[in-house]
């Protein structure tokens, strides 16, 4: 019965793709239509209020930021902001705005020029509570919270028509990285004014207006997203006419309409599935590692990890290539630093320990434990983009530890209570990871392994303290040199090497399927889906 099951729903799956083309867009020609396929939809169009991915796809396509990550890296450059400049030791930043950058036109807005009062609306209903569109939503603003920004941005100040001036509570090098996520879009303050004297202002959600380079045109909720091409964008006309976010919740449906032409590009195909999406001649495949680090923490606050012999010991009882090719198979790679190798400041100099059984009992025996001990190892009990299947990798682990005498008990809770012990210490070791969403090395450094974040409920559940290390960081926050603040990493990254607080496992390589005559697709390295610059070969 299931399998008939799966093939009805196959069945309609590609249905429903056909009749995306057929109904919504059926005046334009294929070519002119570009198809994602996608396991999940939206919240909202909100991009303040968002915290999740899907989320964000929907909303990337239609905002622009005043700072953006140059498309497939995580380095930034203008875009609704041409030029910057900092003033008073960091306190102040005045931005340049682009001239002549026009708001959709829709048939429930007429269109407006963006300008600095666009700018000082996106910002301040999220950290004025007096402000009108603060509370509409209903839901918190989580990403400028979690960012910090409140502790961050003091004012926001309209210069004139087309300058607009942040004030700081103090210097933070991480601030104009944080600028080009998706929670500082900028929406349009006479759009939202509009709405609220119509008293339809949640409709800001549901409704979108932004400069981006697509138009929205509908949502059918748990179906589709269709935009229309920007023909009018500041960067550029896109290359087609029509863009669709289609939902396909099953891997097995998408890598079939994916297959059959319905669909242009795919996203997260089942591991195992893409071995045979490599041989079919009319799919292309494009990879990059991810922006993120799955590792193994040793809790410093309890012994024997409290001993870095006992820490390298373990590092080199670990046989990490052979555990990544088991559990990641193609779509990870070795973990060398706690920072993944496309984050800038990735420090490429250092070598990674060896796996070596043998050294690794003559430092137990060095360190007083030449029969090994006994310790836990807690695994993760779902599946997350940096650990695919933590039960698996611990048992690889404890089989590995084994060889050395070192006796491991494999702990799981559930997902909640496994985060709130590890923030309060009780392991000794466990697995966890991270994904950055800013780009920037602070938002790895600082949050898992500085003396701040171990203060309990900690980020650092290794309980790693240094000084050095600590200083560091400090002093790379208020330097706006990225240079000198790489240079500064670098430095952190050597301590880590050298203390041994995690085993850093892996990183997980972003995969992303598509048809052949799909061209100009990059992965971004912080997760986003732009097809701005995409074109369909003829």
């Amino acid at each position: 019965m299931r399998i008939f099951e799966k093939i009805f729903w196959i069945g309609l799956s590609l249905l429903l793709v056909g009749m995306v083309v057929g109904g919504c867009v059926r005046k334009s020609k294929r070519r002119d239509v570009l198809i994602f396929g996608r396991s999940g939809d939206a919240k909202t169009f909100d991009p303040a209020r968002a915290n999740d991915g899907e989320t964000f796809y929907a909303t990337t396509q239609v905002y622009d930021t005043l700072v953006q990550f140059k498309y497939g890296t995580v380095e930034l450059e203008p875009a609704l902001a041409t030029s910057w400049r900092i003033e008073k030791g960091g306190l102040e930043v005045i931005f340049s705005l682009r001239r002549g950058v026009e708001f959709h036109r829709t048939k429930y807005f007429p269109g407006a020029e963006f300008s600095a009062k666009d700018v000082v609306f996106s910002f301040k209903r999220q950290m004025d509570p007096k402000h009108p569109y603060h509370r509409i939503g209903g839901r918190s603003f989580s990403y400028w919270m979690s960012m910090g920004m409140n502790r961050i941005v003091k004012d926001v100040v309209a210069l004139d028509r087309y300058r607009v001036k942040f004030i700081l509570h103090k210097r933070d090098a991480t601030f104009l990285s944080n600028l080009a996520m998706n929670f500082a879009s900028i929406l349009s303050k006479d759009y939202a004014d509009m709405l609220l004297r119509e008293g339809r202002g949640e409709e800001i959600a549901q409704k979108p207006v932004g400069t981006g380079p697509f138009i929205f045109d509908r949502w059918i909720k748990g179906d589709r997203i269709v935009y229309r091409a920007n023909e009018k964008y500041w960067g550029g006309a896109p290359k087609f006419k029509w863009l669709v976010l289609k939902t396909i919740p099953d891997q097995t449906a998408r890598a079939v309409a994916l297959r059959a032409g319905e669909i242009d590009i795919m996203d997260f195909p089942a591991p195992e599935e893409v071995p045979s999406l490599e041989r079919d001649p009319n799919i292309k495949i494009v990879r990059q590692e991810g922006l993120n680090v799955g590792y193994m923490a040793m809790n410093m606050e309890k012994k024997p990890f409290d001993d870095v012999r006992v820490r390298r010991a373990i590092y080199h009882a670990i046989n990490k290539k052979a555990i990544v090719r088991a559990v990641f198979g193609d779509l990870g790679v070795v973990a060398v630093n706690p920072l993944p190798p496309t984050v800038w400041g990735y420090h490429r100099g250092i070598r990674d320990y060896e796996y070596n059984p043998e050294l690794a009992k003559k430092l137990l025996k060095e360190a007083g434990y030449p029969e090994g001990f006994e310790t836990d190892l807690w695994a993760m009990p779902i599946q997350r983009p940096y650990m695919p299947n933590a039960r698996k990798l611990a048992e690889a682990v404890q089989a590995d530890l084994a060889k050395v005498g070192v006796r491991v008990k494999i702990v799981q809770y559930d997902w909640a209570t496994y985060q709130q012990k590890l923030e309060q210490g009780e392991h000794g070791m466990a697995l966890l990871g991270w994904t950055g969403d800013n780009g920037d090395p602070d938002n790895f450094l600082y949050v898992l392994l500085s003396s701040t974040a171990a203060e309990k409920p900690a980020t650092n559940i290794a309980f790693f303290r240094n000084k050095e290390f600590d200083r560091l960081l400090e002093e790379a926050k208020v330097i706006s040199d990225r240079k000198k603040r790489a240079s500064l990493y670098r430095r952190a990254q050597e301590i880590f090497h050298r203390e041994v607080p995690w085993v850093p496992l892996a990183h997980s390589v972003v995969v992303v399927p598509m048809n052949k005559r799909v061209e100009g697709f990059r992965i971004d390295p912080v997760g986003s889906r732009r097809f701005h610059k995409v074109y369909l070969r003829r």
